[in-house]
C-alpha cells in the first residue's frame, strides 16, 4: 500500500509541476502587462510541435532542438507578440477588453496555423526532454520559482517591474521603460509555456486542439494564487496534481463510479470551476471593446446577397451540399452571441457548451434514453431539449451577475471545458448514440429547406430580443452597466435573460448541427471551437445578425473548401486586428475602399483639423473687389462663407476658426470629416425658450418663462458675463464676441426651413426656433406663468429657500440617511454621516477629495451597501435596495463621469429613463427632450461622439424622464464652460420650484453658492458644517484664507 501510494504521489508530483509552470508564465506575464494570456496553452502546443518537428522531422540532435525552441522561438514569439499585438493596444489606452479579445484571437491564430503545418491528426512520438521521474520536473519549477522572487525582490529590474504592476503610468512618468518591461515579462511568459508543451507532449495527445485546451485547464492555480503569489500557485499545483493521482486508488460502485472515474482524471477542471465560480473575480473591468459592439452599418443590398448565399445550396448536390447542411445550424450558434454577447454586452465563451447539450439531449430524447420521458419524434426532441437546456443558461448567467470582463470570460470558459469534460468524454452519456432526420427531411436538400425555416425562426427572435424596450434594456446594460442601474434597468435579470435566451438559441443550433451530422460528434462541440466561434462573432460584428450568418459562412465554407485551419487563422488574424480601428473593421474597409475610389489623399480627421486650425493663421477677410493674384485658386474658408452669408442675410452663423467645423459632427462613414454635410445644430439650453406644458401627475412640469429667463451670468461669482447676456440681438456676430467652448459651439444649417426657422424681418421680432444660431437667438420676454408660481428672485447667492405649497406639500417625499458608516480595508469613508434631503429644495455637499462626498452619494444612490447605518425614503427603509430599486421608487442620479449609452441614440438614451422609471408616462420623452432643448435633429444621433455639453443634457434627460422625486448630482457642471453651467442652474432651480429634492455634489463653490439652500462641509468622513450657502461658504473661504 506505502508503494502504491508512494508511486502515486511521484505521478501527481509530475503533473503538478507541469501545471506549476503554466501558473508561473502566467502569472508573470500577467504582473509586467495586465495582459492575462489567454494563448498560453497555444504558445505551448507550437512549441511542442516545433520541438518535434526539429528532433523527429529534421534528425536534429535533441538537446540543440530545445536549444532552438525554449531560448529562441518560445521567447522570440512572446517578444513579437509584446511588439506587434499587445504594444499597440497599449498605446492606444490599454483597454482590458481589446487585450483580452487579441489574446483569445493569438489562440486562435495559432491553433489555426498548427492545423495548417501540421494537420489535425494526434501524433505519439514527441521527443522526451526530461524522464517520467518527478525529481527532474520538480527541480525546474523549484529553479524558476527561486530565480523569479530573487529578480522581483533583489534586483533594479524587479523594482521596475513592481512599479509597473503598481501604475504603469506613473512608472513611466518616473523614467522606466514600461515596453522592457512588458517584453520580458512577454518572453519569460512564452519560455514557461513552450516548457510547459515540451514536457507534456510526449505523455498526453499532441495535437493542435488537445493539447493547448490541457494547458488552459490548469490556469485555476494562477486564478487562486489571484494572479499574484508565485508560492500559492506552485504549493496549489502541486497539492492537485498528488490529489487527482491519489483519487485513482479509489473504486467505488453504482452510479458514482463513472462521476469519480472523471474527478480522478480532471480534478484541474474542478479546481478551475471552483477558482472561476467560487472565488472573487479578478480583472472587473470593462466587457466587450466598443469596436465589438458599434453599430454596423448594413452595405446596401447585404441581405439580398446573404439571402442568395444561403439559397444557393439548394441547387448543389453531393458532398457540396452535404457541407452546406452545417451552415444554418452554425448560424442559430452564432445568433446566440449576438444576443448574449451583442446586445447583452456579456463574454461568453462556454456556448459552445450549450450546443453539445442540445444536440445530447436532443439524440438521447430522440432514442428514448433521456431519464423519465419517452422517445419522442426527432422534431419534438429537438423542441424539448431546447426546452431543458435554456435553464442551464443559468449555469454561466449567475456568475454573470457579480462579474465582468476577465473574470466573466474565465467563467464562462470554466463552464465550457467542464460540460465537455464530464459531459461530453464520459463513456457513459455518450456511447452508442445516433442522431436521426426528422420525417420527410431525411435528405441533405430537404433537411437544408427545414434548416432555413429554423433559422428564420431564430432571426426573428433575435430580433424581438434586439428591439424594443427590452433591447434598449439590453443595449444599455452593455454600454454602460452601472448606468443602466441608475436609469432603473434591472442588471441582474436581464444578465439572466440574455444568458438563458443564448443557451436556448445554442441548443438549438447544436440540435440542428447534429442532425445534420447523423450523430453527436463531441468534437463539433469541443470548447477551443467556442473560442473560435466567439472571435468571429467579435470581428464581424457582435451586435449584427448579419455578421453573424456571414461569420458561419465563412467558418464552413473555408474549411470546406481547403485545408482544415484557413478560418481558424483568418478569424485568428481579425481578431487581433479588431482593437486597432477606433471604429471597427468594417468602418476600416468601407473608409478605404472610399479613398480608393475617390482617388484622393485622406481627410483629416477631427483631431488633425483642430490640431491643423491652431497651428495655421486665420484667413484674412478678402476685401470686395480686391484683384486676385495671377495663378491663385480663388477659394472661401468656412469664415469666409461666413461673413459672405451674413452680408447677404441668408443665415447668420457663429463665426469657427478654422479646422474646427468638423468638431460637432459624428463620422457617419459617408464623407471625410472635413467634407461631409453638416446637420441642422442644436440649440444651448441657456438661451432656448421652451413652451410650457399643462401640468402633470407624472412628471414635473416645466418651469416658467420668468423663472428660466432672470438668472444671468453676471450674478454669478466670479464668472464673465456673455455679452449676449447684456446687449440687444444682433444681425452680424461682432469679431471680438468670446466664442463658445467646442461642446457647445452651434453650426449653421446652410438653407434653413422656411416651416421652422422664419426670416426675421426689421419691424417684428423673430420667434424663437428650435435650433436658431447662438450671435442671433433672441431672449423671450418674461412672462407669467399661469400654471406655477413665479419665484420672488433667481439671481443666484439670493435665492431664498422655497415656501408654500410646493416645499410642504401633503405626503411629500423625503429621502434621509441616518448613522452612516463606511470602511475600505482600514480606511473610514464615512464616520456616522446624518443628512436629509427636503423636496422643493437643494441640497449641496462640498469638502476636499477624500472627504467622502462620493461614498455617501453611493450609498444614497445604492451602488454601495454601508456597514452601519440607514437610508430612507419617505419614511421606507431602502438600505438593502439595490440601485435599479431605488430609481423605480424616485430616486434618479446622474455621474461625474459621463454615463451615457453611446450605442443609442439621444432620444432613445431618455427613452430607457422613461420606460424603466418611477412611472410610464408616454408623453414624458418628449416633454424631457424639450425641456433640455434636445427635441431638434440632435435627438435621432448616436450619443457616441457629442459634445460634453449634450452628453451632459442628455444624461440629466434620462434621469428625469422618470418623473423621480429626489434627483442626485455628482459633479453635474464637470467639463462645462460658463454658459453651459448658467443654464444647468436654470434648469435646476426650475425643478426645485416645481418640487424635487435635489442634492448636489460639487467643487464648484460659485455654483453652489447661487444654487443652493442648504450646504454641508465634509471632511474625514464627517460633516463638519451646515447651514445656508452665504455663511457656510463664507466660513469655507475665510478658513481657506488663513
Amino acid at each position: 500500500m506505502s508503494s502504491l501510494t508512494y508511486d502515486l504521489t511521484l505521478a501527481g508530483l509530475s503533473v503538478g509541476s507541469a501545471a506549476a509552470l503554466t501558473g508561473i508564465g502566467l502569472i508573470v506575464t500577467y504582473r509586467a502587462t495586465g495582459v492575462l494570456n489567454f494563448a498560453h496553452g497555444a504558445i505551448a502546443m507550437v512549441c511542442a510541435y516545433a520541438l518535434r518537428q526539429c528532433v523527429v522531422e529534421w534528425g536534429w540532435p535533441l538537446w540543440l532542438g530545445a536549444v532552438v525552441t525554449l531560448l529562441v522561438l518560445a521567447p522570440g514569439l512572446g517578444v513579437a507578440l509584446e511588439r506587434f499585438v499587445f504594444r499597440p493596444l497599449a498605446v492606444l489606452g490599454g483597454d482590458p477588453a481589446q487585450t483580452l479579445v487579441a489574446s483569445i484571437g493569438v489562440f486562435v491564430l495559432l491553433v489555426g496555423g498548427a492545423a495548417l503545418l501540421w494537420g489535425q491528426g494526434a501524433r505519439d512520438d514527441a521527443p522526451v526532454l526530461v524522464p517520467d521521474e518527478p525529481w527532474g520536473q520538480l527541480a525546474v519549477v523549484l529553479v524558476l520559482a527561486a530565480g523569479v522572487a530573487v529578480v522581483v525582490r533583489r534586483t533594479r529590474f524587479g523594482r521596475e517591474l513592481r512599479a509597473v504592476v503598481d501604475d504603469r503610468r506613473l512608472a513611466v512618468l518616473g523614467g522606466i521603460d514600461a515596453d522592457r518591461v512588458a517584453a520580458a515579462g512577454w518572453a519569460f511568459g512564452s519560455f514557461t509555456a513552450g516548457l510547459t508543451g515540451v514536457l507534456l507532449a510526449p505523455y498526453v495527445r499532441l495535437d493542435p486542439y488537445g493539447l493547448s485546451l490541457l494547458v488552459m485547464e490548469v490556469v485555476a492555480v494562477a486564478v487562486a494564487a489571484r494572479m499574484r503569489s508565485l508560492p500559492i500557485a506552485v504549493v496549489v499545483a502541486l497539492g492537485i496534481g498528488v490529489a487527482q493521482s491519489q483519487l485513482t486508488r479509489l473504486h467505488p460502485s453504482g452510479w458514482a463510479e463513472p462521476l469519480l472515474q472523471a474527478a480522478a482524471t480532471n480534478l484541474f477542471v474542478v479546481a478551475l470551476l471552483v477558482a472561476a465560480l467560487v472565488l472573487p473575480g479578478a480583472g472587473e473591468r470593462d466587457a466587450l471593446p466598443r469596436t465589438a459592439t458599434a453599430r454596423v452599418p448594413t452595405p446596401p443590398g447585404a441581405w439580398i446577397v446573404v439571402l442568395v448565399l444561403f439559397l444557393l445550396p439548394l441547387g448543389l448536390a453531393g458532398r457540396d451540399l452535404h457541407t452546406s447542411v452545417q451552415v444554418p445550424a452554425l448560424a442559430v450558434i452564432l445568433l446566440s452571441l449576438v444576443v448574449v454577447t451583442g446586445r447583452g454586452g456579456q463574454i461568453s465563451l462556454g456556448q459552445a457548451a450549450y450546443a453539445g447539450l442540445g444536440a445530447l439531449f436532443t439524440a438521447l430524447l430522440a432514442a428514448g434514453r433521456f431519464p423519465g420521458l419517452p422517445a419522442l419524434p426527432e422534431l419534438a426532441a429537438l423542441a424539448v431539449s431546447v426546452v431543458l437546456v435554456a435553464p442551464l443558461g443559468l449555469l454561466t448567467g449567475w456568475p454573470a451577475i457579480g462579474r465582468r470582463g476577465l473574470a466573466l470570460a474565465l467563467a464562462t470558459f470554466a463552464v465550457g471545458v467542464g460540460v465537455s469534460r464530464f459531459v461530453f468524454a464520459q463513456p457513459y452519456a455518450t456511447s452508442g448514440l445516433s442522431l436521426g432526420r426528422p420525417a420527410g427531411f431525411d435528405g441533405d436538400r430537404a433537411y437544408y429547406v427545414l434548416e432555413l425555416l429554423l433559422l428564420g425562426v431564430a432571426l426573428l427572435a433575435t430580433h424581438a430580443l434586439r428591439r424594443g424596450r427590452t433591447g434598449r434594456a439590453l443595449a444599455a446594460l452593455r454600454d454602460h452597466e452601472r448606468g443602466a442601474q441608475a436609469a432603473g434597468v434591472p442588471v441582474p435579470s436581464l444578465k439572466l435573460l440574455a444568458f438563458v435566451a443564448g443557451a436556448a438559441l445554442a441548443a438549438l443550433g447544436g440540435g440542428m448541427l447534429g442532425m445534420g451530422l447523423r450523430a453527436f460528434d463531441a468534437a463539433a462541440y469541443d470548447p477551443v471551437r467556442g473560442l473560435l466561434w466567439f472571435a468571429a462573432v467579435v470581428v464581424l460584428g457582435a451586435d449584427s445578425t448579419l455578421g453573424a450568418l456571414g461569420a458561419a459562412a465563412l467558418l464552413v465554407g473555408l474549411d470546406a473548401g481547403t485545408r482544415g485551419g484557413v478560418a481558424a487563422a483568418l478569424i485568428g488574424v481579425l481578431a487581433i486586428l479588431v482593437g486597432r480601428f477606433p471604429g471597427g473593421l468594417y468602418e476600416a474597409l468601407r473608409t478605404a475602399a472610399e479613398r480608393l475610389r475617390l482617388g484622393r489623399t485622406p481627410a483629416l480627421t477631427a483631431a488633425g483639423a483642430r490640431a491643423r486650425g491652431r497651428l495655421r493663421p486665420a484667413e484674412p477677410e478678402a476685401v470686395p473687389g480686391a484683384p486676385v493674384p495671377t495663378g491663385a485658386r480663388r477659394t472661401e474658408s468656412p469664415e469666409a462663407a461666413g461673413r459672405r452669408e451674413r452680408r447677404n442675410g441668408e443665415v447668420r452663423p457663429k463665426r469657427v476658426p478654422p479646422g474646427r467645423a468638423a468638431d460637432h459632427l459624428p463620422h457617419d462613414g459617408n464623407h471625410p470629416p472635413a467634407t461631409r454635410p453638416e446637420p441642422p445644430p442644436e440649440p444651448p439650453l441657456a438661451t432656448r425658450p421652451e413652451p410650457t406644458p399643462g401640468p402633470s401627475p407624472a412628471t414635473q412640469p416645466e418651469p416658467s418663462p420668468a423663472a428660466r429667463t432672470e438668472a444671468t451670468p453676471e450674478s454669478s461669482p466670479g464668472r464673465q458675463p456673455r455679452a449676449a447676456a447684456h446687449e440687444p440681438p444682433s444681425t452680424v456676430q461682432p469679431k471680438d464676441a468670446p466664442e463658445p467652448s467646442p461642446a457647445t459651439r452651434p453650426e449653421p444649417t446652410p438653407q434653413p426651413s422656411p416651416a421652422t426657422r422664419p426670416k426675421p424681418s426689421s419691424a417684428t421680432r423673430p420667434e424663437p426656433t428650435p435650433e436658431p444660431p447662438l450671435a442671433t437667438r433672441p431672449e423671450p420676454t418674461p412672462q407669467p406663468s399661469p400654471a406655477r408660481r413665479p419665484r420672488a428672485a433667481t439671481h443666484v447667492g439670493d435665492t431664498p429657500p422655497p415656501t408654500g405649497p410646493t416645499a410642504t406639500a401633503p405626503g411629500a417625499r423625503l429621502l434621509s440617511a441616518s448613522h452612516l458608516h463606511a470602511r475600505y480595508g482600514g480606511f473610514t469613508a464615512l464616520d456616522g454621516v446624518d443628512l436629509d434631503v427636503s423636496p422643493g429644495r437643494v441640497t449641496a455637499v462640498v469638502g476636499p477629495n477624500g472627504a467622502g462626498k462620493s461614498t455617501l452619494f453611493h450609498c444614497l444612490a445604492g451602488t454601495l451597501r454601508p456597514a452601519r447605518g440607514s437610508v430612507r425614503l419617505g419614511g421606507r427603509d431602502i438600505t438593502t435596495l439595490p440601485a435599479h430599486a431605488r430609481t423605480r421608487l424616485g430616486v434618479a442620479r446622474t455621474f461625474q463621469q459621463l454615463a451615457v449609452f453611446p450605442s443609442l441614440t439621444v432620444a432613445e438614451n431618455v427613452r430607457v429613463g422613461a420606460e424603466q422609471g418611477r412611472v410610464t408616462d408616454p408623453g414624458a420623452v418628449e416633454r424631457t427632450l424639450r425641456l433640455l432643448g434636445l427635441d431638434g435633429p440632435v435627438r435621432a444621433l448616436p450619443a457616441a461622439g457629442l459634445p460634453t455639453g449634450t452628453l451632459r443634457r442628455v444624461e440629466l434627460a434620462r434621469a428625469l424622464a422618470g418623473s423621480p422625486h429626489v434627483l442626485l448630482l455628482d459633479e453635474p457642471a464637470a467639463g462645462l464652460d460658463t454658459a453651459e453651467v448658467t443654464a444647468l442652474a436654470r434648469v435646476l432651480k426650475a425643478l426645485a420650484a416645481d418640487g424635487t429634492a435635489l442634492l448636489v455634489v460639487e467643487h464648484d463653490l460659485d455654483l453652489v453658492a447661487g444654487l443652493a439652500d442648504m450646504v454641508h462641509v465634509m471632511s474625514a468622513g464627517r460633516i463638519v458644517a451646515s447651514g445656508p450657502p452665504g455663511s457656510v461658504l463664507d466660513a469655507l473661504d475665510s478658513g481657506a484664507g488663513r
